[in-house]
């Protein structure tokens, strides 16, 4: 869309719990009471930390409401589910460092989800692991790594995708680009990476079908999380004469890129991915006003009033402003693992594999359900509009800024969901 925690202190609780001589095969049959362990395999430090931490935080919450109920009924009677943290620190070669120390500290289950790089990596890793050590399998849920290539050209049945890709998000937000009749000129930019550059692509595609009238004034990559001033790409796009700018850009790329726009005097509209939190609308603060759009699986002010209450109960867990970032697709993927193993009566991670292939769950309002052909998660998508917080239909703002985003267009399931090209091999 980060506090570190040490990977030797990460590893030690692990293995405190596991005790020194477990097997694997007394863990898969592990006695009612004994944790299912999750891996946490995020930046928890470095440029995007605040990401990292924010998914900590959605991810600890449904863990605790699972918990609160008793833990998953398995055959061997109810476990609850613990989360462990491993910090990559944004690197894919730590997070490959860091599933190993996972594994080895007894975790089943994988999550990861800022930065598609990893997830490309991580995807490789298990499939390989899995393939050489079948009685230590472990699956991986993915809630934030979109590149449309996860769940295409390299779909596997241990990764499971519970965002929508970039082309689908692409889909939603132009569907409000398409009926921006003032548009003429458009510029794009995004994160040099597997993620930004499929944005791009996926933008210049939907604009050549959809509004080929609109010119694009730039199309640009920068590195991702090394720039600290993006104030010459902000003066670039001001030049280009562009009325809007459309970007992929998380965490502190997307919140350093606007703050540079408004002090270049750029007024045009924002259409991202992410504009919604995490400093981004405190950033752009009155400018922003009718003019940032952001597209999301869902937004605080879903007009709903079990959104409105599941919303509420977050910012009670969470009280803090900077705490402020609530993901209902992540609660849902707890939930769709929660009702795996239950229906597979155990944790055995081929045998969740097959239950979470047809997972259907639902929470706040939202349903989502698992694509088996291509483990893409299908849901809604909602596009949002920044506004002053009170305005109709903006009971709620974001991160204590006053700003909140109103929702201008939802787009069912089925409108959302697109056609995939997964072979996938299975077990």
């Amino acid at each position: 869309m980060h506090h570190p925690l040490h990977r030797r202190a990460a590893l030690g609780a692990s293995l405190a719990l596991l005790g020194a001589g477990l097997s694997w095969a007394a863990r898969a049959q592990a006695p009612a009471g004994q944790p299912i362990k999750l891996g946490l395999i995020e930046s928890l430090s470095g440029a995007f930390a605040n990401a990292g931490e924010a998914v900590w935080r959605n991810i600890a919450w449904a863990v605790e409401r699972v918990n609160a109920r008793g833990g998953v009924p398995t055959r061997q009677g109810p476990r609850p589910l613990q989360l462990l943290r491993f910090d990559n620190k944004g690197q894919a070669e730590e997070s490959l460092a860091m599933l190993r120390s996972a594994i080895d500290g007894g975790v089943q289950f994988v999550l990861q989800g800022n930065s598609s790089a990893v997830a490309a990596a991580l995807i490789d890793a298990i499939n390989k692991h899995n393939e050489r050590e079948p009685d230590k399998r472990v699956l991986f849920l993915n809630y934030s790594a979109v590149d449309p290539i996860l769940t295409n050209e390299l779909c596997s049945f241990w990764h499971f995708r519970f965002d929508a890709h970039a082309d689908m998000r692409m889909t939603a937000l132009m569907q409000v680009i398409k009926d921006d009749a003032q548009l003429r000129s458009i510029y794009l930019i995004g994160q040099d990476y597997s993620f930004g550059q499929a944005v791009l692509r996926e933008a210049r595609r939907q604009l050549e079908a959809k509004r080929p009238d609109v010119a694009i004034g730039g199309d640009e990559l920068h590195p991702i999380g090394r720039i600290k001033d993006f104030l010459p790409y902000a003066s670039k796009i001001k030049a280009s004469g562009a009325q809007a700018v459309l970007t992929g850009n998380w965490g502190n790329d997307l919140t350093l890129l606007v703050k540079a726009a408004r002090e270049a005097g750029f007024e045009g509209r924002f259409y991202t991915f992410y504009g919604n939190a995490l400093g981004a609308p405190a950033a752009i603060g009155e400018a922003g006003i009718g003019k940032v759009v952001a597209v999301a699986d869902w937004l605080p002010n879903a007009p709903t009033a079990e959104g409105a209450a599941f919303y509420k109960s977050f910012r009670e867990r969470f009280p803090k402003p900077q705490e402020d970032y609530v993901h209902v697709r992540m609660q849902l993927m707890v939930e769709a693992l929660a009702q795996a193993i239950e229906r597979a009566g155990t944790a055995d991670p081929l045998a969740v594999a097959r239950a979470l292939e047809s997972a259907d769950v639902r929470l706040a309002g939202q349903r989502g359900r698992m694509r088996a052909a291509d483990h893409q998660f299908q849901q809604p998508l909602m596009v949002g509009v920044m506004d002053r917080q009170g305005a109709p239909g903006v009971p709620f703002d974001v991160e204590g800024s006053g700003y909140g985003f109103r929702v201008v267009r939802q787009l069912d399931a089925e409108r959302a969901a697109m056609a995939h090209t997964c072979r996938m091999t299975r077990p």
